[in-house]
C-alpha cells in the first residue's frame, strides 16, 4: 500500500486525482461513499476543491480519463504505480468506486449539497487548509526540537531563514484564521496537535497567546501593517 504524499510529481498524469486519493488515505484508505452519500473523505476534499476554480472540472477530467483507459491498461501503468492505493468495500472495484466518485463530484459540480462544517474534519484537511502552519508546527516543534534547538526563538528564527516572504504572509493569514476558527482552547489544542505540534510553548504563555505572539512577530518581520513612515 503506498503512503500518503503531500507532493506531486511535475509530470503526474493525474495530480488532481492524487490530491484526492490523498484524503482518502488519511482517512482510513478505504473508499466509504455510497451511491447516496459522499463519505468523509470524499467531503473533505471537495471543501478543499471548491476554494480553487476548476479544480473539480480537473479531478472529474482525470476519473474519466483513468476509467477510459483503464485501470490496468499498460499505457497508464506508471501513473497509477504512484497514485495511493485506497481499499474498495467488500464485492466493489476500484473503477465502481470511482464511478460513485465521480457522480457526486458532479452533482456537486452541479449545485448540489455537501457537508460543512465549521472545523476541518480529518488530519488530510486541516493540513490543507493551513499548510504553513502545519509545516512550521511540524518541521520545527515536533520530537526533534529539544536536539536541535535551545530555544522556540531559534527554531522561529531557523523557520524565518528557510521560508520565502509569500509564505511567511500566507503563515499570518493562516494563524489568524486558526485562532478565529479554533474558538475554545480544546479546539485549539487538538487542531494544533493534528498540524504537527508535539512541543509545549514557552513556560508561563498558553498556546492561543503564543501562536498569537508567532503571528505578530512574523507580521513585524514582513512589515505587515507597520505604520507609514
Amino acid at each position: 500500500m503506498s503512503q500518503p504524499k503531500d507532493f506531486m510529481e511535475d509530470d503526474e498524469r493525474f495530480p488532481e486525482l492524487h490530491d484526492l486519493l490523498n484524503s482518502y488515505s488519511f482517512a482510513g484508505n478505504t473508499f466509504t461513499d455510497t451511491a447516496d452519500e459522499p463519505g468523509t473523505a470524499l467531503q473533505a476534499y471537495v471543501r478543499h476543491a471548491v476554494r480553487t476554480p476548476g479544480r473539480l472540472d480537473a479531478v472529474i477530467g482525470e476519473i474519466d480519463d483513468l476509467l477510459q483507459v483503464g485501470l490496468f491498461s499498460d499505457e497508464i501503468a506508471d501513473d497509477v504505480d504512484i497514485l495511493p492505493h485506497i481499499d474498495p468495500p467488500s464485492g466493489w472495484t476500484v473503477e465502481q468506486c470511482l464511478a460513485i466518485v465521480r457522480s457526486h463530484l458532479e452533482r456537486i459540480r452541479g449545485g448540489g449539497t455537501y457537508g460543512k462544517p465549521r472545523l476541518p474534519q480529518t488530519d488530510w484537511e486541516w493540513r490543507k487548509q493551513f499548510p504553513e502552519v502545519s509545516m512550521l508546527l511540524g518541521a520545527r516543534f515536533n520530537q526533534e526540537f529539544p536536539r536541535l534547538y535551545a530555544s522556540h526563538r531559534e527554531a522561529l528564527d531557523d523557520h524565518f531563514s528557510l521560508t520565502d516572504e509569500e509564505s511567511l504572509a500566507e503563515l499570518v493569514e493562516e494563524l489568524g484564521s486558526l485562532l478565529s476558527l479554533a474558538e475554545s482552547d480544546a479546539e485549539l489544542d487538538s487542531a494544533t496537535q493534528t498540524l504537527g505540534l508535539q512541543i509545549y510553548p514557552p513556560d508561563g504563555v498558553s498556546l492561543r497567546q503564543w501562536l498569537t505572539d508567532i503571528r505578530d512577530i512574523v507580521k513585524h518581520r514582513l512589515h505587515i501593517g507597520a505604520p507609514p513612515t
